[in-house]
């Protein structure tokens, strides 16, 4: 091996360990601002034939220690703007069993490669259908990566977010009628059907691609997932545009 070789095999190893060493970049919490607004393409899939797209418009009307304050509207509509409030991190928070409850938290700053945090409640009587609904969900942060959404291209950190959800079915009767003939009569038939209470479950993903400079995320996905592995709801965010506040 000649002296070329050997310095180079030497260079390229010192270049290894100098990535080895490198620190993992961190995306601390943005410093959002009362102003800031994005415009998002939102495309909702439901079952296989149900397609919807919109253009929704947030705008930051207020940023305390605790909470950001901002609006919502979508680009057409005649219904007017939705206030809404977050935590800082942009996480939902909501009364669950007579208590305020983070269900969905998308961002848990500082964002590190490999940092994972966990959101699971359980609450009775959610809707008419289910008698409970449990909910478990492990955010990690995957590390970076490029994404192209309408707004452009950009260097984002990607988080994703996979889970399980179980319930129960709320026990109910239903009454069928029906008529029945015979030669020259007609007689109606009634039949009390009793539904008992029944288990199901499924799956979810997120995915959440977050853009340091963009101050939110430019791309958002949440997928939900029946007990056979079929999907039946998907959530497309991507970012048109944005104006941040100097």
């Amino acid at each position: 091996m000649n002296k070329t070789t050997m310095a180079a095999l030497a260079a390229l190893a010192l270049s290894g360990a100098a990535l080895a060493q490198a620190p993992v970049p961190t995306a601390e919490r943005p410093a959002t601002k009362a102003g800031d607004s994005w415009v998002y393409r939102d495309t909702k899939e439901i079952g296989p034939s149900g397609w919807t797209q919109t253009r929704d418009d947030f705008t930051v009307t207020r940023v305390t220690a605790s909470s950001i304050y901002y609006t919502a509207h979508q680009a057409g509509s005649s219904q007017p703007s939705r206030d809404v409030v977050v935590g800082p991190d942009w996480s939902v928070v909501r009364n669950v069993n007579g208590k305020e409850t983070t269900v969905n938290q998308p961002m848990a700053f500082p964002l590190t490669a490999g940092k994972t945090w966990t959101i699971e409640y359980h609450e009775d009587h959610p809707n008419k259908a289910h008698h409970f609904e449990e909910w478990k969900t492990v955010y990690t942060v995957v590390g970076a990566e490029k994404v192209t959404v309408p707004a452009g291209t950009f260097d984002a950190i990607k988080v994703e977010a996979e889970g399980h959800w179980r319930a129960e079915i709320e026990p109910s009767n239903t009454v069928v009628q029906g008529a029945q003939t015979t030669t020259g009569n007609t007689t109606m038939v009634t039949e009390a059907k009793k539904v008992t209470a029944e288990p199901i479950e499924g799956r979810t993903y997120k995915a959440f691609w977050y853009v340091p400079s963009q101050r939110r995320w430019v791309k958002s996905v949440e997928e939900y997932y029946a007990g056979n592995g079929v999907r039946n709801e998907r959530y497309t965010s991507e970012l048109e545009s944005s104006k941040l506040a100097d």
